[in-house]
């Protein structure tokens, strides 16, 4: 589908196998818009970024199969086209963004709490392990999994249990229409706000609380949308795209200011949904119906991991801090044998992006 588009999975192949043989760590490299997320990689670069083009894409099927450094915005283009669409929103963080990195890291934008995460698209892969050996996982249909499903595993993997070569998901139609409307709310009000229209199964495709106003974005029929405007009130905004891009791209007010603050911390906070608010200092941004909470605090970082630990959630520092800071929340004794298990039998030589999430790993 492009002059550019090529099948180099047999050179990353043979990359991967000389490295096993040599024990040699490899440094997997795509277009590097999230470079940032995670440990930085000592090891030989393996650029991945010739292996590209949309191989199949079914619009009557909803499936899509794509080379791991496509770009992003290509598969959204050629989706648009057709009236479809990622339904987990995925950040770019930059023109370079590929469907593989995206997987990688598994990151999903403000569709995620109505759509489901990027995890939950993905139908299959094919990929390069540890030992040089290609595997296929999956396929290119929706169907009943028996047994553990391997493709999703890569998700959130970072290059760690393989080097993923390509990526089948299923996408959806794009809604009739979208509006958002903004409340005035406070965090307790928003969080109780929010479950009670979800619980109304009203078309919320986001939401997202910062500065004592609450966004919510409607999507669907234009019928359905009409009648919830009724149910939720508010004010309409003639900014809803820009200001949705703005949240899932991080160029927002909030994520903007935290770049020019010296020695602040950028926090991905996970929750319950339900959680109150959370005594730590900073300032705050949810999003997800409550499930996602945005801290830029200089709070140190045992605090806010023991605070985060208390209440069953985990955060992750996502940007500022030191290169030897632990990125990721630590993992308990029982999970991170279970991680240490699953990267020896993908890479039993560690090759693959050590380090990259956690030491061990």
């Amino acid at each position: 589908m492009g002059g550019m588009d090529q099948d180099n999975s047999t050179a990353i192949q043979q990359q991967v196998t000389q490295a096993s043989h040599d024990k040699s760590v490899l440094d997997i490299r795509g277009g590097g818009s999230k470079g940032f997320y995670g440990h930085a990689v000592n090891g030989l670069p393996l650029d991945v970024t010739p292996h590209r083009g949309i191989t199949n894409y079914a619009p009557e099927e909803l499936v899509l199969t794509a080379r791991a450094a496509t770009p992003l915005a290509e598969i959204e283009h050629a989706l648009n086209e057709r009236g479809q669409m990622l339904p987990f929103e995925p950040p770019h963080y930059g023109d370079s963004a590929t469907l593989g990195g995206t997987i990688a890291c598994a990151l999903s934008g403000p569709r995620r709490a109505a759509a489901g995460a990027a995890r939950d698209f993905v139908l299959g892969t094919r990929l390069v392990n540890g030992c040089g050996h290609l595997m296929s996982f999956g396929g290119q249909v929706m169907k009943n999994v028996a047994g553990y499903d391997v493709s999703r595993l890569q998700c959130g993997a970072q290059g760690t249990l393989g080097v993923l070569l390509d990526v089948s998901l299923k996408v959806l139609p794009r809604p009739e229409q979208e509006l958002t409307l903004t409340l005035a709310a406070d965090f307790s009000d928003a969080l109780t706000r929010v479950a009670t229209l979800v619980g109304q199964s009203l078309p919320i495709s986001a939401s997202c609380l910062y500065d004592d106003h609450l966004h919510l974005r409607l999507s669907g029929a234009r019928c359905a949308l009409q009648a919830a405007i009724k149910k939720v009130g508010g004010e309409h905004s003639s900014q809803s795209t820009t200001f949705w891009q703005q949240i899932k791209e991080q160029q927002h007010p909030f994520f903007s200011r935290f770049a020019k603050q010296a020695g602040s911390r950028l926090w991905r906070i996970s929750l319950p949904a339900a959680t109150p608010h959370l005594l730590l200092d900073g300032e705050w941004l949810m999003e997800w119906n409550g499930a996602l909470r945005w801290l830029t605090s200089d709070v140190s970082i045992e605090q806010v991991r023991r605070v985060v630990s208390n209440v069953g959630g985990h955060a992750t520092l996502y940007r500022g801090g030191n290169n030897d800071d632990a990125r990721f929340h630590p993992l308990s004794d029982g999970v991170a044998k279970l991680h240490y298990q699953l990267k020896r039998a993908f890479d039993p030589h560690g090759i693959l992006n050590p380090g990259r999430i956690y030491p061990s790993l």
